[in-house]
């Protein structure tokens, strides 16, 4: 057998390299589920969980944003455990994957859960970096007791990637965060393809693979609604490696490194940036619109063709649970990703004693002030307000926008 050696070309000590495997066998493996606003991340979550081999499985959401939601749309079972952070943690130097893990182990070591694995969903917007540096050796150091126990109890196991084909491509080519969530991942996963309006071998689908493969030469390819998928699979414990992924994946792992140190050293600004504006541009916005009461249907979709049709692919996410003045004691699920308004799904009870109508936008360049005014006035049915509005407004709002409110306007006339 061939001596085992390391990068220096110096001989291992094998009882050394057996302790280290032995520790690394006994690790609870974590995941990192990731991929663009709207690639289905929580729709194949809760796929998995219904598997009963995943039954010893604990979740932590990650939301962007200041009002939790995804939590309420991922199913957890009795043997589950979902730790919730608000802010994009790619964001948060502070390490909220760090914090919520040892918040795990903590509920472990008292009893209060069991679990064999954990899987990390990320924002959409999420730079898969910062938080891969959190979960290897030789990256971010630890910084206190809670790092070095998060350090000895889990290790990063896989990164899985969703990939939407029908807004992937754009996302792609518009958004650095879904450039890296492919180049970091060693399993690629499309979604959608159901959906797309052909069956069989899609050109747009081949050309999507191909960018994929350039961006990530390394990590297989799979189709979701491909005969024989198993998703399973994406949740088995490997060796993750960065440095297999290419010079890329290295270097961006190190950048990360100097801007944490960078952060560490400058100046206290007195607030905490948890908007992520620093790393995900001023355009970026995050926000809620809630109402208590129920609503109309007609009301809802009045509003969500207009603020659809208006915003375009500046509208990267809405995601949301609506209560129906026809029907209040079942929510619906709304999904619109860019141009794309998919059909509303129908919960069978609520998932929390919440139930107000909750919409969180993700924009690229939008104001939401009057995206909130057009909301409540879509929602009131009042028509001569919204041109009040408009008039009001003026170029604070696109004209797009306008125009299509105009047009919503002179047809409730």
């Amino acid at each position: 057998m061939p001596e085992v050696r390391n990068n220096a070309e110096k001989p291992v000590d094998r009882a050394e390299q057996h302790s280290r495997e032995t520790v690394h066998r006994f690790r609870i493996p974590v995941f990192i589920l990731t991929g663009f606003l709207g690639a289905g991340k929580s729709t194949l979550l809760n796929s998995v969980l219904r598997d009963p081999a995943f039954a010893r499985t604990a979740v932590i959401v990650n939301e962007f944003g200041d009002v939790a939601l995804d939590h309420d749309l991922v199913s957890i079972g009795q043997t589950q455990v979902a730790r919730t952070t608000t802010g994009c943690m790619c964001c948060t130097f502070g390490s909220n994957v760090r914090a919520g893990l040892h918040d795990l182990h903590t509920l472990a070591a008292a009893g209060e859960v069991s679990f064999e694995r954990v899987i990390v969903e990320t924002t959409g917007l999420a730079d898969p970096a910062p938080i891969i540096n959190d979960l290897i050796p030789g990256g971010s150091p630890a910084v206190g007791l809670r790092d070095h126990v998060v350090a000895r109890t889990f290790e990063l196991a896989g990164v899985v990637t969703l990939v939407d084909v029908m807004t992937g491509a754009t996302s792609i080519e518009n958004h650095f965060e879904a450039t890296k969530q492919v180049a970091f991942a060693d399993r690629i996963v499309l979604t959608k393809t159901d959906l797309l309006p052909d069956p069989g071998p899609s050109p747009d689908v081949e050309s999507l693979t191909a960018m994929l493969a350039k961006h990530n030469p390394s990590a297989p390819i799979e189709d979701r609604m491909a005969t024989g998928f198993a998703q399973g699979r994406l949740f088995d414990p490997r060796a993750y490696v960065p440095a297999s992924l290419g010079d890329d994946v290295t270097g961006w792992l190190a950048l990360d490194e100097a801007l944490r140190a960078e952060n560490a050293n400058a100046p206290s600004s007195g607030h905490d940036d948890r908007d992520g504006a620093d790393r995900h541009g001023g355009r970026i916005r995050a926000f809620t619109l809630t109402r208590d009461d129920p609503i109309e249907q007609v009301a809802l979709d009045k509003f969500m063709t207009l603020i659809s049709a208006a915003a375009g692919p500046r509208l990267l996410r809405v995601k949301g649970l609506v209560n129906l003045m026809e029907d209040p004691g079942r929510p619906r699920v709304i999904h619109v990703v860019q141009h794309v308004v998919y059909p509303t799904l129908l919960l069978q009870a609520w998932p929390s004693d919440d139930h107000r109508t909750r919409l969180v936008f993700i924009t690229d360049g939008v104001d939401p002030k009057p995206v909130h005014q057009l909301f409540d006035a879509a929602l009131d049915n009042r028509p001569s307000r919204i041109g009040r509005l408009l008039a009001e407004m003026g170029e604070g709002l696109s004209q797009a926008l306008r125009s299509s409110a105009s047009r919503m306007t002179r047809n409730a006339s």
